[in-house]
């Protein structure tokens, strides 16, 4: 990955802004910032080798938009996609529509600079993903039904009770049947686990 390669952060919340160009320039990159996504789109057909970080609730064209918007102008640059807490179905929306990843606010900075160096490399390690989202499905498919019932209600953003009360079982039951699955799927996090079903196909 170049060592200065371009960070493109679109955020409504100016300390929010501020804070990620301190942290990305101290990791190396340059970086370039924009209050909304109406003045993002505007230096789209100049853009070169990128990386997008944009937040999911802006207003006037919300992170959502902005990827169907990219999505139409064919826009190969990764974007990362920044979501409040429990926020997964809109996490969820924002990777179907082509978002490399997304974090969760607060995020741990490492991890943060991280993903945007793996987004980065992401164009030429297609064969390394294919791979993964083949091991991502065996994991998938040594899941029981009613663990990937559990699986379905977590990556759809439903709490514990909700399940139970979908599937007539009761809270803690659901509690066993999650710590199941994410011990299967090799997630720490609801968040990872979406990123998971989502890279191998199983949510589409």
């Amino acid at each position: 990955m170049p060592n200065r390669a371009e960070i493109h952060v679109v955020d409504d919340d100016e300390s929010m802004r501020e804070s990620l160009a301190f942290l990305l320039e101290a990791a190396g990159f340059r970086v370039q910032l924009y209050e909304s996504a109406t003045a993002f789109l505007a230096t789209l057909p100049r853009l070169e080798r990128a990386c997008i970080l944009t937040d999911i609730r802006m207003p006037e064209i919300d992170g959502i938009e902005l990827l169907r918007r990219l999505k139409d102008n064919n826009s190969k640059l990764p974007v990362i996609v920044m979501t409040g807490h429990g926020e997964v179905p809109l996490a969820v929306e924002a990777m179907k529509l082509g978002a490399f990843d997304f974090l969760e606010k607060p995020f741990d900075d490492e991890g943060l600079v991280a993903t945007i160096r793996t987004a980065l490399q992401h164009g030429a390690s297609t064969v390394a993903a294919d791979s993964q989202a083949n091991e991502i499905a065996e994991r998938i498919s040594h899941l029981t039904s009613r663990e990937r019932q559990v699986l379905d209600g977590l990556v759809a953003g439903h709490s514990n009770k909700v399940i139970g009360r979908d599937l007539s079982i009761s809270p803690r039951t659901v509690e066993i049947y999650r710590a199941n699955v994410m011990t299967k799927m090799k997630a720490s996090s609801v968040s990872e686990l979406v990123r998971l079903a989502i890279r191998s196909g199983y949510l589409t």
